[in-house]
């Protein structure tokens, strides 16, 4: 129904928050459901936009035409590192499997130290500060701080026409889709309730014989794939990818998502990426001063008097809703 009514501006910008609820939906899985609090998802979602930048960078380049940032900084040939991104399937290949992997290894590395916690939320954020460190450093390679951006078209399509958006903000709605399907999946089986297990109880998991590490990986490694999938969706629609998505202050912004929507509702989460992603929007444009205190504000007063977000007050109301009747 969305192309239908929205005009174009307004969709792509409904495409792109629909992008960040995939990521939003693996944030949940992790932290509402795991326990497991993560303020480097900013990484893996930037992985996955840079993966999916570096082959649209490379589309509509004559051969032999190096990207501009390369030649301005004396490369005189494509390097190794880009040449897989020549091709879509190679490309897509890697959005489907370097993020989740990247992650999966991080996890288990970590996890088998019996780090978790406050000790695992540095961590994270450390590797979101080296990563987008890396990225500024190898400018020959990624842009450097101006990043990925100037795409011009995709399969011989213009990015700025109509065609084009409908057709990546249908792609969007039916990744979702499969996503929040596979994570409701999830979270009512018996894999949910032994997420849940290592949310609440995890060294009791341990005495009844259960591995945590293997559970927590997982689910990590899931909310990476969902994370990198979700930055491969928004670049294209976005038109740009820099090292700051990468860093700490976004990986920020996706926990407060999730807590404005509800923690351990999938929908929940979905909702609060929408929610203030919007109002950051709309507060970005018309209060360009103060917006950032404005969506801090938003997140504190979630915090302090709606604990269960935005899930919280529809459950609430539903229950005043039920009293009421006679």
């Amino acid at each position: 129904m969305a192309p239908l009514v929205l005009h174009q501006t307004s969709l792509n910008l409904l495409g792109q928050f629909l992008a960040l609820g995939i990521l939003a939906v693996g944030m949940d899985l992790i932290w509402g459901y795991a326990g497991i609090l993560s303020l480097g998802q900013g990484v893996f979602f930037g992985i996955g936009g840079y993966l999916a930048a570096m082959y649209l960078k490379l589309q509509g380049l004559a051969p032999g035409t190096l990207p501009d940032f390369m030649s301005w900084s004396g490369v005189t040939t494509l390097p190794l590192l880009w040449r897989p991104f020549e091709s879509f399937s190679l490309t897509l290949l890697m959005i489907l499997t370097v993020p989740g992997l990247l992650a999966y290894l991080f996890a288990v590395v970590v996890f088998r130290s019996r780090i978790r916690g406050v000790y695992f939320s540095i961590i994270t954020q450390a590797l979101a500060v080296a990563a987008s460190t890396l990225v500024v450093d190898q400018q020959q390679f990624t842009g450097g701080s101006s990043g990925l951006t100037g795409f011009g078209s995709i399969f011989g399509h213009s990015f700025y026409a109509r065609g084009t958006q409908v057709a990546m903000y249908e792609l969007t709605v039916c990744i979702l889709a499969a996503v929040f399907a596979l994570a409701w999946i999830l979270t009512r089986s018996n894999f949910g309730v032994l997420l849940r297990a290592v949310r609440d109880g995890e060294n009791r998991l341990r005495f009844l014989g259960y591995n945590p590490t293997t559970f927590k990986a997982f689910v990590f490694g899931l909310a990476g794939l969902c994370a990198g999938l979700a930055g491969a969706l928004y670049v294209p629609q976005n038109g740009i990818i820099a090292p700051g998505m990468l860093g700490v202050v976004p990986s920020i912004e996706m926990v407060i998502w999730v807590a404005v929507g509800g923690r351990g509702t999938i929908s929940g989460a979905l909702a609060g990426a929408l929610v203030v992603n919007y109002a950051k929007y709309y507060l970005s444009s018309a209060y360009p001063d103060i917006w950032l205190f404005l969506v801090g504000a938003m997140f504190v007063i979630v915090v302090l008097f709606f604990p269960r977000g935005l899930m919280g007050l529809v459950d609430l109301a539903r229950r005043r809703t039920g009293r009421s009747r006679p």
